[in-house]
């Protein structure tokens, strides 16, 4: 595992400064750019490279992105995507161009990978662009589009059967909130759809211990903070966090309270972004693996643009339960 002093020296930045940022201390005042810096250092030097044989392609990819940069930080999964992406594309010798769903336009372009959530509106907008369109981290399959999507049935039955095997039998969930652009409309997290059915199932579902908030590390701590100071006796033994921002700012609400983790409550978290190595107690958490998500989608729209299918495809990636010390 890469080091605080590692990332330190190739962001350019103190050791302090990769401390206090990885750990979303809410007092460090610095820029965006050295934050960016020092995530986008963190990703790198914790990705493991895939060997593959690499030819140049000639090929014009808009990548159309969800969040801005200021929101790519506040939870770096889609940056960390957004990163692998880049990395096979320059590797290729692809012509890669970044624009928002606001910029984009009629330019003549090879294909476009659009990374988050749309609504249908704005996907055929985006299929009337081009047609070689593939959707990632969305699924619009059932709207017609190639989609490269998380296997959420898989992620959350891991991390419930790791929690039920270790005893736990009061479990909470800080579920996400999330909307489109524009419109506003809300997005269902499907891991809490499937945490409903599988706890449900064995009868060991408590609504009042189900939290949402937006995918931030501070609307983890607010939301967990509220939660304890009105159940200051009665908490569940484990908490799952549908991602690592969110799991980072229960953690902190945790401590703060005086509970230890894991001692009195568990934390899991999602995605595995290099901060949840960094973190006291380091995070257990559902690790996608985001960079080679990235290379992924280049690939599976290069094979979209060069192989026309007779009807839209969705592949779906598999994750993997990382333990660390915020379980028992």
């Amino acid at each position: 595992m890469a080091t605080i002093k590692d990332i330190a020296k190739l962001a350019g930045v103190s050791p302090a400064t990769v401390s206090r940022v990885l750990n979303y201390d809410p007092d460090l005042s610095v820029g965006l750019e050295t934050k960016q810096k020092v995530f986008e250092a963190a990703e790198e030097l914790n990705y493991t490279k895939h060997k593959k044989n690499t030819k140049t392609v000639k090929a014009k990819i808009v990548l159309v992105q969800w969040y801005d940069e200021v929101e790519e930080l506040e939870d770096i999964y889609y940056l960390s995507i957004r990163l692998g992406i880049e990395k096979r594309a320059e590797e290729l010798g692809l012509e890669l161009i970044k624009r928002s769903l606001e910029e984009l336009n009629h330019e003549s372009v090879d294909g476009i990978l659009a990374l988050g959530k749309f609504t249908k509106e704005q996907a055929d907008s985006l299929f009337e662009v081009n047609a070689n369109l593939l959707f990632v981290d969305f699924d619009a399959l059932d709207l017609g589009y190639n989609s490269l999507v998380i296997d959420f049935q898989q992620s959350m039955t891991s991390v419930l059967t790791y929690l039920m095997q270790h005893n736990h039998q009061e479990i909470g969930i800080i579920a996400g909130e999330e909307y489109t652009r524009g419109s506003r409309h809300q997005l269902e997290d499907k891991r809490l759809l499937i945490f409903k059915e599988i706890l449900a199932q064995k009868k060991l579902l408590n609504e009042a211990f189900i939290l949402k908030a937006p995918f931030t590390v501070a609307s983890g701590y607010e939301v967990m903070k509220a939660f304890l100071s009105q159940h200051p006796d009665h908490f569940p033994s484990a908490f799952f966090a549908s991602s690592d921002a969110l799991a980072v700012g229960a953690l902190k609400a945790i401590q703060e309270v005086g509970l230890k983790v894991p001692d009195d409550i568990s934390v899991i978290g999602f995605n595995d972004i290099s901060v949840a190595k960094y973190v006291s107690p380091p995070l257990t958490t559902i690790k996608i693996h985001t960079e080679w998500m990235g290379e992924l989608a280049i690939e599976t729209v290069l094979s979209i643009i060069h192989e026309q299918a007779p009807v839209a495809r969705k592949i779906t990636i598999g994750t993997e339960l990382i333990e660390r010390a915020s379980t028992k």
